[in-house]
Parts: structure tokens; sequence; C-alpha cells
């Protein structure tokens, strides 16, 4: 059974607090397309996920080897975005707080590389950038979530 008894203000100390560490896939895309996005993405997904399928732009940084390799390759005055898979995972959560506990700035992307490539948005591999149609269960058409 729900328990409904979460004072409203506690509700929306939770919810600030969230919206404070995690962006979603629009977002990003949109700072992304603006040219000043003021963020690295970064993807810690495995070299075989990566090669796959990755975000433009996004810096490769797999999970296993971020923390002895972010000082090295990160601009720590430079914020960073987090993704992985998609929803069902938990490496640009886990990549989040391991950046987050060597000072850098982090949000994480949540819907992570699935809901990019679900929505539509480019997807890099060697042979090029391409993207598919959006799938209309996640970015249907003519028709806006509002948020």
């Amino acid at each position: 059974m729900i328990d409904w008894t979460t004072a409203p203000a506690d509700a929306a100390t939770h919810f600030a607090r969230r919206l404070a560490v995690e962006t979603d896939v629009s977002d990003v895309a949109a700072a992304l397309d603006s040219g000043e996005a003021g963020f690295v993405l970064l993807d810690s997904r495995s070299p075989e996920a990566w090669a796959q399928g990755h975000v433009p732009g996004a810096v490769h940084l797999p999970g296993r080897e971020l923390a002895a390799r972010a000082e090295g390759e990160l601009d720590r005055s430079v914020p960073v975005v987090t993704y992985c898979w998609g929803p069902g995972c938990n490496g640009a959560t886990r990549a989040a707080l391991a950046l987050a506990l060597l000072g850098f700035r982090v949000r994480e992307m949540i819907g992570g590389f699935e809901y990019w490539a679900r929505e539509g948005l480019p997807v890099a591999t060697a042979d090029g950038v391409t993207a598919r149609p959006a799938d209309p269960l996640t970015a249907p058409v003519g028709i806006s979530c509002g948020c």
C-alpha cells in the first residue's frame, strides 16, 4: 500500500534535489544544438557499447576506468553530464557519483543512450552519424509532453 503521509514540503525538497542533479535527453540535445552547452557529455559504457553507437561529441570514459582516468582527461572547471544505457541501468548514476566524489560538478542524463536513440536524435558510429525515426511512444509526432 502507498504511504501518503509524506509532507508536501518534504516532497518538494526531494524533487528539487533530483532536478539539481538530473537532466533529460531533450534538454541535453537542445544544449548541444545551441553550440554553447557549457558541459562535457560523458558516455560511461563499455568500448563495445560505445562502438555500437553514441551521442556525437560525447567523451568516452568507461565507468570501470573513471577513477583512474578522470583527473587526466576531464577539466574540473567544466561540468559533466553522464549517461549510460538507459533507465534500467545505473551506470550513469555510478559514474556521476564517482565524479562528484572526485570534486567534479556533475549531472546524470536520465533516459540514457536508449532514450537518446529512441527520440530520433543523432547517433555516431565508425560509419558516421545517423538518426533513426523517433519511437512514437517516446517522442510522438506532433505531440509535446509540455514539460
